[in-house]
């Protein structure tokens, strides 16, 4: 049996689809099941049951002999939550149980991090594992996962093959729930479908023009791709970052969202909510020489052609991955 853990949310939900392409449906799916606006992510998926988060823990110690691999992707991922305890609770604590239960059993683990832990990039973007400790989030939530990244380096009993790994801006189907977390496309499409126009951050930093905010963009389809790749185990044990490797500009994203709308660019600009202005991540690139090096050879989805395959397959119908 497979675990997922987070099954019900965006990345997870688009994994559960992809294992089953791969002809898994054993799946043992980790969530709490009563946010029912996360339902239809995994309508029509196959698996072999479900198990509330509250539960796992129990459930794991009981069950154990039958799971082959865990993907823990399960995590409170509101980068505008300030409670430090709800991040302690749900992406620390649970995190280090996971992995406790995975070294004792002996079953390889893939967890979520996030590209949220390289903070303002004083550092770079490169996942050598020697840049941990000195990395600087700028929110409780890339906090939460710089913690665990931390806490994960000083083990020295592990699972027999691990991997963490760094998200960067992912996009694509099943984020309808996600609301204020969903990405710039998402909103993109929603601001142009109601207004025939799309509304961007303003810049607030005289190093970058308006719309010309930098990140790495990457589309979920090569996400959970690189994810199956890991449960081969066939990589070294370590953090990975997942980006594309090239940062892209809001104003780029914006325009190809138009473009597959088969609408003429409107955009105009508004100033970054102040309770996140000061946290905000002018430029994002991973940096993905490590992964590449352990034979991941899949070409990534360019922004333009992700962003059409969304909006024409996915955002325009109401369908779901």
């Amino acid at each position: 049996m497979i675990v997922v853990t987070g099954a019900a949310g965006f990345i997870a939900s688009c994994l559960v689809s992809r294992l089953n392409g791969a002809g898994y449906t054993n799946l043992v799916l980790v969530d709490d099941f009563s946010k029912t606006e996360k339902s239809q992510n995994l309508a029509g998926k196959q698996f072999k049951e479900q198990v509330d988060r509250a539960a796992f823990d129990n459930w794991f110690q009981l069950n154990h002999q039958s799971v082959d691999f865990v993907f823990h992707l399960g995590a409170r991922t509101d980068t505008t939550e300030f409670d430090v305890s709800i991040f302690d609770a749900l992406n620390l604590n649970y995190s280090i149980k996971v992995w406790e239960q995975c070294t004792e059993y002996n079953i390889p683990l893939v967890y979520a991090s996030s590209g949220a832990t390289y903070g303002l990039g004083e550092l770079g973007y490169s996942d050598d594992h020697s840049t941990v400790e000195s990395l600087k989030p700028l929110n409780p939530y890339g906090d939460s996962k710089n913690d665990f990244d931390k806490w994960v380096l000083r083990q020295t009993n592990t699972p027999p093959h691990w991997y963490g790994v760094k998200f960067f801006n992912v996009y694509g189907p099943n984020e309808f729930h996600k609301g204020r977390m969903a990405s710039v496309i998402f909103h993109t499409f929603k601001q142009v479908k109601e207004t025939g126009a799309m509304k961007l951050f303003r810049s607030h930093n005289e190093n970058y023009k308006d719309g010309e905010q930098l990140r790495d963009f990457v589309y979920v389809k090569d996400v959970v791709n690189v994810l199956y790749f890991l449960m081969s185990g066939n990589a070294d044990n370590g953090i990975y970052n997942l980006g594309t490797g090239t940062a892209r500009t809001f104003l780029d994203l914006a325009k190809a969202t138009f473009k597959a709308m088969d609408i003429e660019p409107n955009i105009s600009f508004v100033d970054t909510p102040e309770d996140i202005r000061d946290k905000y991540q002018y430029y994002t690139q991973a940096e993905m020489a490590k992964l590449l090096s352990q034979g991941y050879d899949k070409p990534f989805t360019s922004l333009e052609d992700g962003v059409e395959d969304y909006v024409k397959n996915y955002l325009i119908p109401t369908k779901y991955y």
